[in-house]
């Protein structure tokens, strides 16, 4: 028996009023989704526990039974492994925004206009700085799908510890970065990092790239706003954890990058550029090949539904829902356990993350079906699993694959 868990990230929402107070997952046509809460056992899941708003990054580790609290040092070097750089014990590691600036510096657009094109030619210019003052830090910098980039500061004496450079909203300049614990290493991060912040604007506002952009009335990606910064975390590899082999399907950098960490197979999709308009054909055909290998866990993320969450598109977010839906039928086989459920809420009305629960429902071999018949938020609360956490998830699959030791006499 194979395993599989398929998060679509940030599908959970709010009752809408335009929806007649449905959800996004309540109004959208999900025959596929509706089959397997038919056939299965559902429950409403907290990612992490009751309330907390999760990132995908900790939920994630959450729900592969990985404790966040222990092994979460920030999002940077997921991400920076994500898109494939040997991150070293010493680094210190950040996420990064493309973003637009205007010429004070003010921050018109955190994501560029959801650019999706040109970023490796902008990643090679800052690749090239050097910042006066600093010249024993190696600047490290590549880009990942979209918007999103990621900034590796390698040399001596350097330390994690300080706030983001990302305001969050537009209308506001890059935040100073800032020292958090007072140390040397600290400070001297959190100085590099301004220097960084400035120094991009004056190289990428003039780049090729920008100027076509801005000829084509599109925002240019003319500023780095690092965030998230970390060290690389000291993590037990899945297949020692579980004893299964292990392989993730990921569009996005950040959960690509915990499959690399946590030492799984991480498998590339053609065309899968964790936006709404990915290729969902291409990502069902990847798991279809990956569960006839010799894999016997999967974890799936399709993260189109959370951009639309963080947009505010109520219609974008139940025409993706619908779309994922049309691809479950090819995937929904006798010999797996098929666990689909979201890392988080996303609500429309938000824009953000929230702490409210998500519907999880568990299909496969002598599953103790319920009687709930339709997989949505309310709809899921009234199954045989309850309310559970992200970190119950994987006990729960391994006892069903008759993988999980006995504890006790």
């Amino acid at each position: 028996m194979k395993g599989v868990i398929m998060i679509i990230d940030g599908m959970a929402d709010r009752p809408i009023e335009s929806l007649g107070g449905k959800t996004p997952l309540e109004a959208a046509k999900t025959p596929n989704m509706d089959r397997l809460a038919s056939s299965g056992i559902n429950g409403i899941m907290d990612p992490i526990r009751p309330g907390v708003r999760a990132g995908s990054d900790t939920s994630h580790l959450s729900i592969l039974g990985y404790d966040p609290y222990s092994v979460y040092t920030g999002r940077g070097p997921f991400e920076a492994a994500g898109v494939g750089l040997d991150v070293r014990p010493g680094d210190i590691a950040f996420r990064c925004n493309f973003a637009t600036a205007d010429d004070d510096l003010v921050i018109t657009d955190r994501r560029a206009g959801r650019i999706r094109s040109g970023t490796s030619q902008i990643a090679e210019a800052i690749n090239s700085m050097t910042l006066d003052g600093f010249e024993d830090v190696e600047i490290i910098f590549r880009e990942s799908t979209g918007h999103r980039a990621v900034l590796v500061l390698r040399g001596p004496g350097l330390g994690d510890n300080v706030s983001d450079a990302d305001p969050k909203t537009e209308g506001k300049p890059p935040k100073k970065v800032k020292a958090l614990d007072g140390s040397p290493e600290s400070q001297k991060t959190a100085d590099i990092l301004n220097n960084l912040v400035r120094e991009s604007y004056e190289i990428l506002r003039d780049h090729p790239v920008n100027t076509e952009r801005i000829r084509n009335g599109e925002a240019p990606a003319n500023i780095i706003l690092p965030r998230g910064a970390g060290a690389v975390p000291d993590v037990e590899k899945f297949e020692d954890r579980y004893g299964l082999k292990a392989a993730c399907i990921a569009e996005t950098g950040l959960i690509r990058g915990i499959g690399h960490i946590t030492g799984m197979d991480v498998i590339d999709v053609e065309g899968a550029t964790g936006g709404t308009d990915t290729d969902l054909e291409s990502i069902k055909n990847a798991i279809k090949d990956a569960l006839d290998d010799e894999y016997e866990f999967l974890l799936i993320n399709i993260d189109g539904a959370d951009e639309a969450g963080h947009d505010g598109d109520l219609e974008g977010k139940v025409e993706f829902i619908e779309r994922v839906d049309s691809i479950l039928g090819d995937l929904i086989r006798d010999d797996i356990y098929f666990i689909l459920t979201a890392d988080h809420s996303t609500p429309v009305s938000v824009m953000d993350h929230t702490g409210d629960p998500v519907p999880i429902t568990i299909n496969g071999p002598e599953v103790r079906v319920d009687d709930v018949s339709v997989f949505s938020e309310r709809a899921a609360a009234a199954g045989g699993l309850c309310r559970i956490r992200g970190s119950h998830v994987m006990d729960i699959l391994l006892d069903l694959m008759n993988r999980k030791e006995k504890f006790g006499a």
